[in-house]
């Protein structure tokens, strides 16, 4: 596993489309005071955090889910992971995005897009290797993609200057 540093230099520097260089910057932190060691992480654009959380914002905003049990199963199914389920609710803690950079690091820009992992395919959707092509490709059921995804995928379009029509 990187240092914080490291993965926030490869995000912002290696990673990052030539549009949105500057534009995109990331936090993450561990709060060594905290009996836990808990702590939270961010992404922002311009300086304005576009999604944010902690371990404790994660897990209450987890409580808001419905308490039927059919319904429990089948978000289970929908959101294997945790974090997709957060950051649905504009969450995610520092954790879940260190697992998820390890993941996105070591394996292809294709897997990333398609990821099961929100938070990968959102560090898939402002990475350089995704052109113009491909995201005129997943322009096609951006509709389709959860809310968050779709924040991300016109932030990289606007970079981009693409247009973003969405089809209803």
């Amino acid at each position: 596993m990187h240092t914080w540093s490291k993965i926030r230099y490869k995000l912002e520097n290696e990673y990052i489309a030539e549009s949105l260089k500057g534009r995109i910057r990331y936090f993450a932190t561990t709060y060594s005071k905290c009996h836990d060691h808990e702590g939270r992480a961010a992404i922002l654009l311009d300086g304005k955090q576009i999604i944010s959380g902690s371990y404790c914002e994660q897990w209450s905003k987890a409580e808001l889910l419905p308490k039927d049990e059919t319904l429990k199963a089948r978000l289970s199914r929908e959101f294997p992971y945790m974090d997709n389920t957060a950051l649905e609710y504009g969450q995610f803690d520092q954790r879940c995005f260190y697992n998820a950079f390890n993941e996105f690091d070591n394996q292809s820009i294709e897997r990333s897009l398609y990821s099961e992992n929100l938070l990968i395919r959102i560090f898939a959707i402002l990475d350089r290797r995704v052109g113009k092509r491909t995201l005129s490709k997943l322009r096609e059921n951006i509709q389709n993609e959860p809310q968050v995804f779709q924040q991300f995928f016109s932030i990289r379009m606007d970079a981009e200057e693409m247009k973003l029509t969405l089809n209803k």
